[in-house]
């Protein structure tokens, strides 16, 4: 019997959305079949929280995951690609940006400016083809002071020493199907995008591609820079041994600022072909070997989002809830005389336009034995909305929970 209180939050990332016509009026968290977040939302509390700050949109994902740990991004957030970077194993100079770097597939239209933004991560490539397209890209365009370096599938980092001034940078996930000329950086980035379109456009790789009928990887998109980021450990802050478990360099890079333990479940992809199971197994040995609170991060509901895939977004929500959720739940109550779990996606990510939405999303706190209930039956977007519980500023709800 595990004595010391453990805490569990699983972060279905994107889960949250609207209603889908295709699912008779229903949101995805309402159509999905998920006992066991129904269970502890029946058992427990449920509200909703806004986990990114006004004027904090332009990377939603870093945002809320830094303020879901309990850390206030108008503080602390200094964007994704730093965190990426950590993750990759990358040493940051003193005066380096990093870069999240796309590959991505743009339209046919001649002019760049011209081109559409058909996915943002060129079909989900394969890290082993992406790695071979960087590896040209950084030959003929790095230097000394740019330096790019392969991360998993489309998502990659670009460190540069000394870059150009401020620049808007757009993600590209937001852009999905909408012409890019209005999106653009200018001067020496926009320049970059272009020389990597002429150098990948009828790279062997994506003849290949377009040959077995799949999107190519026709060009590099960067955006989320950032410096390296000044935390406190996760520890220090809330006095719990902490673990991260996940697929994502982004999650995996904050675990690492955050001094917390990160693992990566074998055959975790970051996409709803990931293994669920090993998730849940993978926290489940993190309480095992002594941590007291342990953060599973599930990209599959995200990536289904962003590719409009209504059915796999409800069938990723029903994955998570039966292989990670569940069995989180049922060994903590048989091991533990006192456990909490927190469930609740950071952003929600819409089926309708392939893009981040930047509103509340809703969460459900359950304490064994508490006996705090707010009555819900489904825990969906509406429920946790009636319930009249609100976080205006989501960083608090880590210490809102665990006052409970």
């Amino acid at each position: 019997m595990l004595n010391k209180q453990k805490i569990a939050i699983i972060v279905p990332d994107g889960m949250a959305d609207l209603e889908v016509p295709m699912l008779g009026g229903k949101t995805p968290m309402e159509a999905a079949k998920k006992p066991c977040m129904d269970f502890l939302a029946q058992n427990g509390i449920c509200g909703m929280a806004k986990f990114i700050p006004q004027g904090m949109i332009s990377d939603a994902s870093a945002t809320a995951n830094l303020a879901i740990l309990g850390y206030d991004p108008k503080i602390y957030s200094k964007g994704r690609s730093p965190l990426e970077a950590a993750s990759m194993g990358l040493s940051m100079r003193p005066n380096d940006t990093a870069f999240r770097c796309n590959l991505v597939t743009l339209g046919e239209e001649e002019e760049y400016e011209q081109k559409t933004m058909l996915d943002h991560g060129a079909d989900e490539i394969s890290t082993e083809e992406a790695d071979v397209l960087i590896k040209e890209i950084d030959k003929q365009l790095g230097s000394d002071q740019m330096r790019f370096f392969t991360g998993k599938s489309y998502r990659h980092i670009l460190l540069w020493e000394n870059c150009p001034g401020e620049e808007v940078f757009t993600g590209p996930h937001d852009i999905k199907k909408k012409q890019i000329k209005d999106y653009l950086p200018s001067g020496p980035y926009l320049k970059l995008l272009k020389k990597s379109h002429e150098i990948l456009k009828d790279h062997p790789i994506n003849i290949q591609r377009r040959e077995n009928g799949k999107k190519t990887a026709n060009s590099i998109w960067l955006w989320s820079p950032g410096a390296t980021p000044t935390m406190p450990d996760f520890k220090s802050k809330h006095g719990l041994g902490g673990s991260v478990v996940a697929a994502v360099d982004l999650i995996c890079g904050l675990g690492i600022y955050a001094g917390m333990n990160v693992t990566e479940p074998e055959g975790a992809t970051g996409n709803f072909h990931t293994n669920y199971q090993n998730k849940g197994l993978c926290a489940i040995a993190e309480f095992e070997k002594g941590a007291d609170f342990v953060f599973v991060h599930i990209e599959a509901p995200d990536e289904c989002g962003h590719r409009g895939e209504v059915e796999n977004k409800v069938k990723s929500i029903e994955k998570i809830d039966e292989m990670i959720i569940a069995p989180i739940h049922d060994y903590l109550n048989s091991h533990s005389k006192e456990f909490e779990m927190l469930v609740l996606p950071d952003h929600p990510t819409l089926v309708s336009t392939g893009a981040h939405s930047y509103d509340p999303v809703p969460f459900l706190i359950y304490k064994k034995g508490s006996g705090k209930k707010t009555g819900i039956q489904n825990f969906n977007e509406k429920s946790a909305k009636n319930s009249g519980i609100f976080m205006q500023n989501g960083h608090e709800l880590l210490d809102f929970a665990l006052g409970q």
